[in-house]
C-alpha cells in the first residue's frame, strides 16, 4: 500500500521509498525515511496536497510523491 491510499486520521509506518533521484531525495529531506511513523491529517478535496504529521512536524506532500512511499 502507498501513502496516497491511507485515509485521514490513520497512522502508518514507512516500509520503503520507491522514488529515484531527486524525488527520493526530496522525500528524505522532509524526514520521511524507512521506519518512521506518519499520520495523515487531511487530504485536499481533489487529493492534492496531502497533509501529514511526521516526527512532530506538519508537512504537505504532493499526491504524486506520496505514491512513491510504501507503508504498512
Amino acid at each position: 500500500m502507498t501513502l496516497n491510499e491511507v485515509k485521514p486520521g490513520n497512522t502508518v509506518k514507512v516500509v520503503s521509498l520507491t522514488g529515484e533521484g531527486g524525488v527520493k531525495r526530496r522525500i528524505m529531506d522532509m524526514g520521511i525515511t524507512k521506519g518512521v511513523s506518519v499520520t495523515v491529517r487531511k487530504i485536499a478535496p481533489l487529493g492534492d496536497p496531502i497533509e501529514l504529521t511526521v516526527r512532530g512536524y506538519e508537512l504537505s506532500i504532493r499526491k504524486a510523491d506520496a505514491g512513491f512511499i510504501e507503508v504498512i
